[in-house]
């Protein structure tokens, strides 16, 4: 039930105007835990919620007309990041793992996207020149983006280690004073 809730999290940091500052979101996160802590046939959740969410924030909120094979990159992504959270945290998570994922979510995202957007428009020119401008235009982005990932993923699965280690702590003391 707490993957639905960090989805709904990750969805209203992204149409509040505020929160959604220049990629700090908390999608990526969301998507990892989400494949790690939900089984494969729920799948289809996260994906339709996130792609209605990006229909609202393409037509309502920056009133532009919706194009859907300018999405195909982004939503194979999003389907990708439930994948790599399920490959690398579903079975065992470990300090290591997570550090991975916040490591690999957000550099995939911005690998593929960014390569999409030099590819498939007129932005920048499609040279190895207009290549690179692209991705260092992404740069701000990227750092956010790495950076919530961070904040979201380490406290979702770390609060709830950390709270173990001292419940364990307690019983351990509990246990040498009897």
């Amino acid at each position: 039930m707490f993957a639905y809730l960090l989805l709904l999290i990750a969805v209203l940091t992204r149409v509040m105007p505020h929160a959604g500052w220049m990629n700090f979101t908390a999608v990526g996160a969301a998507l990892l835990y989400f494949g790690a802590r939900r089984p494969w046939r729920e799948i289809f959740a996260p994906l339709a919620v996130l792609m209605a969410t990006d229909y609202y924030l393409t037509v309502y909120a920056y009133h532009y007309s919706f194009h859907w094979e300018a999405y195909v990159t982004t939503w194979a992504w999003y389907g990708a990041a439930i994948a790599l959270g399920w490959i690398l945290l579903h079975e065992r998570t470990s300090v290591l793992r997570v550090a991975a994922g916040v490591v690999l979510g957000p550099t995939s995202f911005f690998v593929v996207s960014n390569y999409a957007v030099w590819a498939g428009s007129g932005m920048y020119p499609h040279t190895l020149g207009g290549l690179a401008a692209c991705y260092a235009a992404a740069i701000p982005f990227y750092r956010n983006d790495l950076l919530s990932t961070a904040v979201v993923l380490g406290a979702v699965f770390g609060v709830p280690a950390l709270a173990r280690q001292m419940r364990l702590a307690r019983t351990q003391e509990a246990l040498a004073g009897k």
